[in-house]
């Protein structure tokens, strides 16, 4: 199998008259020596249904059959979506194991079969709002790397009482643990973006409760993090009804009123919850 390098990248985007879109956050990777490492550091094996989020021309999708049993692409791009499987029976004797789907993948809600690892090079754009989807939406997904926008990266891998922890991070972590998995060079994308990129590891965990828990986490993380700055029993004021109901709840729940939302971990935003 070959996969793709600058000159063919740039060859298919002629053939397409593709102008890649910022709105869609298309910047293509053309090294495979890094698609290969990211699927190595994914650890796909031979028994995974592999998923992947924006193919774009496909050099991260040969990388995968490579390894995988079968690959799922969703690609927003209709022409994209379209090249992807030509492109992939030119440079693989194993594309019958490739499916394409051309959607949005936010509005995902099922796949044909259930995968159970996640590749992508997501678009920075929509980064988090996917990741999350896609964590929400596919339990079956037992681990993955993303690459995502370094900024990002460092906030979904963040840690309590940092300036990068915040709501990704928290969100998350309800459905796994994420860890950072290394830098990537600009060099590796065509075009090359303004900024600079990471890989984001995440490993499935049991959820700490059902869907009815997970919204009520979710509104307090969103009012703890509105501002900040502001300490719990003010931030969750609006949600308690005053600041001293919102003390005396949080004081039932064993979390200190005066913290703010940034010092407290899953855990402890359940324990919230759970107080009723």
């Amino acid at each position: 199998m070959s996969l793709l390098g600058a000159a063919e990248i740039r060859e298919l985007a002629a053939a397409l008259d593709l102008k890649p879109s910022k709105s869609l956050g298309q910047n293509f990777v053309h090294d495979a020596n890094v698609c290969r490492k990211i699927v190595r550091t994914a650890g796909v094996t031979s028994n995974d249904i592999a998923l992947e989020i924006g193919p774009g021309l496909g050099s991260l999708t040969l990388a995968m059959l490579e390894q995988a049993q079968s690959v799922i692409a969703v690609e927003i791009d209709r022409r994209l979506a379209t090249q992807l499987p030509i492109t992939v029976a030119t440079h693989s004797e194993r594309a019958e194991l490739l499916t394409v789907l051309n959607q949005d993948a936010l509005t995902l809600q099922s796949l044909p079969v259930a995968p159970t690892v996640l590749v992508a090079n997501l678009p920075y754009n929509v980064s988090v709002p996917v990741f999350l989807h896609l964590l929400e939406i596919l339990p079956s997904l037992r681990s993955g790397i993303v690459m995502v926008q370094a900024e990002v990266a460092d906030r979904l891998a963040a840690k309590p009482n940092t300036k990068e922890y915040g709501i990704p991070t928290v969100k998350a972590a309800w459905w796994a643990d994420v860890t950072g998995a290394g830098s990537v060079s600009r060099n590796i994308f065509w075009p090359q973006p303004n900024v600079d990129s990471k890989l984001v590891a995440f490993t499935r965990r049991a959820t700490p409760g059902d869907e009815e828990l997970r919204k009520k986490v979710f509104t307090i993380i969103d009012l703890a993090f509105a501002q900040r700055r502001k300490m719990l029993r003010s931030a969750l004021s609006s949600l308690y009804g005053s600041s001293a109901a919102a003390q005396a709840h949080l004081n039932a729940a064993g979390i200190d009123p005066t913290l703010r939302g940034e010092a407290l971990d899953i855990a402890s935003f359940c324990a919230i919850a759970k107080e009723g």
